[in-house]
């Protein structure tokens, strides 16, 4: 049985495909789960709570943490090292192993290419955090307590993913019929990986044996575009004139004054003021597997909006 913690946005919906069709049971766990297509039980569950993660992994060989908490720093702060102590926890007693799917918070700024080397080293109060519950994974793994792994991404796109900055940002707008915005600097490298990606890249680390117990960047096209080389292809996807506006910091700190999700994002603006660049080249070097690139995905996605 593999089973999903935190299935319900777009990472999850893929994954579930992609299990289904590797001939795998699925279970997708959540406080109010809903079942997806070719999953094979849902639970609702609570993984705050060590009882209730105890009751959802039991069974599991493999258990996928997906969770996908809110975007705010008291939420994170109150609840993530509690919900990877509990995973942590109820996979070593129903002997399951665990990928955790992670993101590139924890490395901060970095000078370069973002590598499975890359040091933590977080300038943000949530890249702290995570930062954090990685390292406590790492220590399990360390330990021999636990057979686990970490594919992390760095910011991703894709269809259904209503949560990305990329999403929200330029596919809504462009499907909207209104002008895209771009955060901070559109002049700069900004690597992006697509939700397919992810979801195909999950079951091949769980499947291989000797993926386990290291970290793994998930496949993500090289050569990442600018912000107006980002917006010029969804335009083109969409039919539309790639007219943008580029929001700079003081714009982001009063629209935070009335929304929540800018105010909380602001203190990771600096992943938008110079290169990001994340490079997965282990991943291909190891799997063979080569990730859509920018023009393809970003089509897929603007044709998923029509």
């Amino acid at each position: 049985m593999h089973t999903i913690l935190g299935a319900g946005g777009a990472i999850g919906a893929g994954l579930v495909m992609e299990l289904v069709t590797a001939g795998h049971q699925v279970r997708l766990v959540g406080r109010n789960p809903t079942k997806v297509p070719g999953s094979l039980e849902i639970v609702a569950a609570d993984i705050s709570n060590l009882h209730e993660t105890i009751r959802a992994v039991s069974g599991s060989t493999v258990v996928y943490l997906l969770v996908g908490l809110k975007y705010d720093l008291k939420v994170w702060t109150e609840l993530w090292s509690l919900i990877m102590n509990n995973t942590i926890e109820a996979c070593k007693r129903a002997n399951a192993r665990l990928v955790f799917f992670d993101n590139a918070y924890m490395y901060g700024k970095v000078n370069g290419h973002m590598t499975e080397e890359t040091p933590f080293n977080p300038c943000s109060k949530k890249g702290d955090i995570r930062a954090r519950i990685a390292t406590t994974l790492l220590s399990e793994i360390s330990s021999g307590g636990l057979n686990a792994t970490i594919a992390r991404s760095a910011d991703f796109y894709g269809p259904g993913a209503r949560n990305s900055v990329a999403n929200m940002l330029v596919f809504d707008k462009f499907s909207k019929g209104g002008s895209a915005m771009w955060l901070v600097n559109d002049s700069v490298p900004h690597s992006y990986t697509f939700t397919r990606d992810v979801a195909k890249s999950l079951v091949i680390l769980a499947e291989s044996e000797t993926a386990w117990n290291q970290t793994w960047h998930v496949p993500t096209a090289a050569n990442p575009p600018t912000g107006k080389e980002f917006i010029n292809l969804a335009a083109k996807g969409f039919g539309v004139k790639p007219k943008h506006r580029v929001l700079k910091r003081p714009l982001v700190m009063v629209a935070g004054l009335f929304d929540s999700n800018v105010r909380e994002s602001y203190e990771m603006l600096y992943q938008s003021e110079a290169e990001y660049v994340f490079d997965s080249s282990k991943f291909s070097k190891a799997f063979g597997y080569e990730p859509a690139s920018y023009a393809e995905g970003i089509k897929i996605t603007s044709q998923a909006y029509k």
